[in-house]
């Protein structure tokens, strides 16, 4: 199974009533993690890649040359997106080159119109290659890899503008926010979510922010044409818990061989996949 763009996936999750994980990867461990529980589930699945993780990986091309490989040798035959997560201009440009199957081209701190144009050449040129694109409207709050957005809400006319462009999948900000929430979070807009909706003509949504989401407003998103929902924070969190744990009960003493030391933190991954892939409801889906 070679890498698919993302759009069929999330058209048909959309028509299902369910939702595809995006899930962030960050090294060899979390690839094969996220990929073993993909195939376990029979669940499509969407690997997502930040310009910083890419860069920690030493570039786009090595990350598309290790999950094309990985797919390989681990015999995964469910649909797997590579997805370039809130690319900047020129970020979007090299991961189309380095043979990404999915971009987001993020131009949400722009003013409107210039986001508008610069997405239009984001379409072309990924559309050309034959790539599926997410682009964002109303920035996405809190910070992930130096990318910071306050969490608005967004416009559902400036929605319906940008998905009338031709993209494959939008991000709209619907009080979302990256990494872990405060406790005086005010929940999902789901007026503006419905609004949007309407609007935007049955085009698949995204929900960033996913983590720490309470899963009943997950559920309702997804009902009301959320078809991704991207998950990084709370990987993140059980990687370090169980590592820590690990560590803690002096393990790593005669378990100091990375392969061991690196287990716990690849099970937990492996586990808190599983439970999003059951929330979203794409279990069996592939």
């Amino acid at each position: 199974m070679v890498l698919v763009p993302a759009k069929d996936m999330l058209i048909k999750a959309r028509k299902e009533g369910y939702a595809v994980g995006h899930f962030n990867i960050n090294n060899l461990e979390w690839t094969k993690a996220i990929l073993e529980v993909a195939e376990e589930a029979k669940s499509p699945v969407i690997l997502g890649v930040s310009e910083g993780a890419a860069k920690y990986m030493t570039g786009f091309k090595t990350v598309a040359d290790m999950v094309k490989a990985m797919v390989e040798s681990m015999g995964i035959t469910v649909p797997v997106a590579l997805h370039l997560d809130h690319g900047s201009y020129e970020g979007t440009k090299k991961a189309i080159e380095a043979g990404f199957s999915s971009v987001m081209f993020d131009g949400s701190h722009y003013p409107f119109e210039e986001n508008i144009e610069k997405s239009k050449e984001m379409i072309e040129l990924a559309h050309s290659k034959g790539l599926s694109i997410e682009c964002e409207v109303g920035s996405i709050g809190g910070e992930e890899d130096g990318v910071i957005g306050s969490g608005e809400l967004a416009d559902p006319n400036e929605c319906k503008t940008m998905a009338d462009l031709g993209i494959d999948f939008l991000a709209a900000g619907i009080g979302n926010i990256h990494g872990k929430y405060p406790e005086n979070w005010a929940g999902l807009s789901f007026e503006t979510l419905e609004k949007i909706s309407e609007v935007t003509g049955g085009i698949p949504l995204v929900l960033h922010g996913g983590s720490g989401i309470p899963t009943d407003q997950i559920k309702r998103a997804i009902s009301l044409g959320v078809s991704k929902v991207n998950v990084n924070t709370e990987c993140q969190l059980a990687f370090a818990a169980a590592t820590r744990e690990y560590i803690e009960a002096g393990n790593d003493v005669k378990g100091f061989d990375p392969r061991k030391l690196l287990n716990p933190g690849f099970n937990a991954i492996k586990a808190m996949v599983h439970t999003k892939i059951d929330i979203f409801g794409s279990r069996n889906k592939a």
